[in-house]
This record gives structure tokens, sequence and C-alpha cells, in this order.
């Protein structure tokens, strides 16, 4: 799960104070101690200690008195300290209160389970009634999964070629002039069927480099799922779920299981990497915190999910009145603007989180290694 960011990454801290401001610098306005609300996530917790959340696991002190203690609830509160020189921050569970010690039978979530089969009866051999304690906390997520969970595996981006020689709707059944959840369509051509299960397509966005103007990859938008019916030209497909309405010229591709990535530990690329934000999705015209954006760099770039990037806001263009140029302008410096995190990379384009805007964010605003 996305949210067992601490489990075996603890790493012995061997260097002073002095050192940790450069090695781990921390946030300047920091507090002492947090307590974690619902809703919270491990990211933007660890951002109230460190300028670079992603170095949370380095000042993690395991207690091996907590049980789980990689895992943090709702209720919980996160210590600051300096031991030894050395900052670190410990976890105090916040333990829920006992049910009565006289209570006749409680009956645990585990028991359930593992089937248990004796329970407490009364004298005169009569079940007596029992308390059922059921744990309502859950433990809180690396990342918010819901800013995510739709892109995870559409839409996608694929090669011309892919779209282009694609089977693809050519009728439907009933005489329609589209067609949704529970209708019939026919495609050319599926005659040796590679799979029963098919996800129909249609061409969106095309991703083109700013600086070279190279096309970088064309995003094919989800329309629906299908199950094949009967193979030919045309082929009888079935759709079963859609999320549009679906037209002639729709695209089929086989429904092939990808490698979805959940369990996302955020930190900077092996070597340096300079890209720029070429799209955003959701059609959002702001671009903020959670929103999903497309930078051009991908796997080719050595850029995988869990990686992450600071965003740069391009410096404006001013002219300058003053110089001894008559049409002198000068170029401001780029500012920091935010954080994200990439969680799902193709090719030589990928999806990533904004998890930190401390401005607004644009599209072509710069990326780079932290």
């Amino acid at each position: 799960m996305a949210y067992r960011l601490l489990s075996g990454l603890l790493i012995t801290l061997i260097f002073s104070i002095s050192s940790w401001a450069e090695e781990i610098p921390l946030n300047l306005s920091h507090p002492d101690q947090y307590t974690v609300l619902k809703g919270d996530t491990l990211w933007n917790i660890a951002g109230k200690f460190l300028n670079h959340p992603w170095q949370w696991p380095e000042l993690w002190r395991h207690n091996n008195q907590i049980e789980n203690p990689n895992l943090i609830y709702p209720g919980d509160t996160i210590y600051f300290s300096v031991v030894n020189g050395k900052p670190q921050l410990s976890l105090a569970r916040n333990e829920q209160p006992q049910l009565p010690a006289g209570s006749p039978c409680i009956l645990k979530e585990e028991d359930i389970k593992n089937g248990r089969t004796d329970f407490a009866v009364s004298e005169n051999g009569k079940l007596l009634p029992c308390i059922r304690e059921i744990t309502g906390k859950q433990a809180i997520k690396l990342v918010p999964a819901e800013a995510i969970a739709k892109y995870l595996t559409s839409p996608k981006v694929v090669g011309k070629n892919e779209l282009d020689t694609a089977p693809y709707v050519i009728g439907f059944a009933g005489e329609h002039l589209i067609a949704g959840t529970g209708d019939k369509i026919y495609v050319r051509s599926i005659t040796r069927p590679k799979s029963l299960s098919y996800t129909i397509y249609r061409a969106g966005d095309t991703y083109v480099s700013p600086v070279s103007g190279e096309i970088l990859g064309y995003e094919a938008k989800y329309i629906a799922d299908s199950t094949l019916q009967q193979a030919g030209d045309p082929a009888t497909l079935a759709v079963t779920k859609s999320g549009s309405e679906i037209v002639i010229g729709d695209r089929i591709m086989v429904n092939s299981e990808e490698d979805v990535a959940l369990n996302y530990f955020p930190r900077p690329p092996a070597h340096n990497i300079k890209g720029n934000i070429i799209s955003v999705l959701g059609g959002v015209s702001q671009i903020g915190q959670y929103n999903v954006v497309v930078i051009d760099k991908g796997t080719a770039d050595g850029l995988l999910p869990g990686h992450e990037l600071d965003i740069y806001k391009r410096g404006n263009i001013v002219s300058d009145a003053y110089s001894a140029v008559k049409t002198d302008a000068v170029r401001l410096p780029d500012e920091i603007a935010g954080t994200l995190m990439v969680f799902r990379p193709f090719e030589r384009i990928s999806y990533a989180l904004i998890m930190k805007a401390g401005q607004a964010i644009h599209v072509l605003d710069k990326v780079q290694i932290p």
C-alpha cells in the first residue's frame, strides 16, 4: 500500500546537527509536535518538518514498542527532537479506550476471520451476549489516492501508428447513431482475436516538445470497455461499461493489464533531469495542488514512479527603459513554484501529481531535479 513509505528504509545517522542542516534541510517553522488529523497524508505531514518530504525516513526513529510503527493513524502524535546532536522524529500512538474488563464476551475482528466458536455461556447453558470490537481507524496514505485513481489506467499515451492501425467502430446494432453500456457495436476488423476484452479509445491531444517541436506521443482518451462476442470483419462486441458515448471511428485496443504502481516512495531521480509541463489533465485551467499534469520527460529519460521534481515558474521578460540599448529586454530569474511527483511514466512523457504549489503554476513552467 502507498502508505508503507517507511518500511525498511531507516538509516543510521552519523552527521552532526550542522551537517544535517546541509544534508537534510529542516522546515524552519517546523512544530515540536503534530497530531495527525483525518484527511492528512504522510506527504503533507512530512512537509511540516522538512523542506523535502521524501527525506522523512532518514529522521524517523523506529519505536519497537508500538505495533505497526510504519503505519500512522489519525490521533497519533509526531514529535520532533534532537538526540545526541541529531534531529529525529518519533511517534506516540493514540490508543483507543479499552472495553470494560468485566464484559462477559469480547469478539474481536480477528476472531471472526479465524472462525471463533468458543463463547461465554450462562450457568444454565445459554449463550451470553457478546460485544463486538471494531477497529475503525485507517492508516493515513502517502498521497491522496483519489487524485490520481482515474489516471492510473486511462487515458494513456500511444504512438501514432497504434491509433491509426487499430480496429475501429463501423456501425451499431439497432440503427443507433451512438452507443453506450448494453449496446452492440460492429468493428473492423478483428479476425484473429488476441483477447475477449477490449477498450474503446478516441484520439485526444498530441503532445509536442516545447523545445524541439518534436511529437512525443498521442493521448488515447478512454471511452468504454467491451467484450468480443463474434470475431470477423466486422466483429461484434458488447459494450460493458462506458464513460462517454461511442461514435463511428472510435478505436479499439486489447484491454491489457498494465503494471500500475501504487506503492510510491518519493525520491529525486538518480541523475539530472530538466523538462517542462506541457499539458494539464482533468479539464482545469488553473494548476494547483493535487492537479495532474503532463511533463515532457519519461522512462527514456530515466523517470520512474515516485520521482520528485521541483517546478520553476519561468521569469518574465521585461523592457529595460534605462539601458543604453533602445530595445533592451531582460528575462527575470525563474522562481520555484512547487513540487510534483511522477506517478505514471510513459516512454517520452509522464503523468505527475502536483504535491505542493507555492504560487500559480502554468503550462510551459520548467521542472527539474530538486
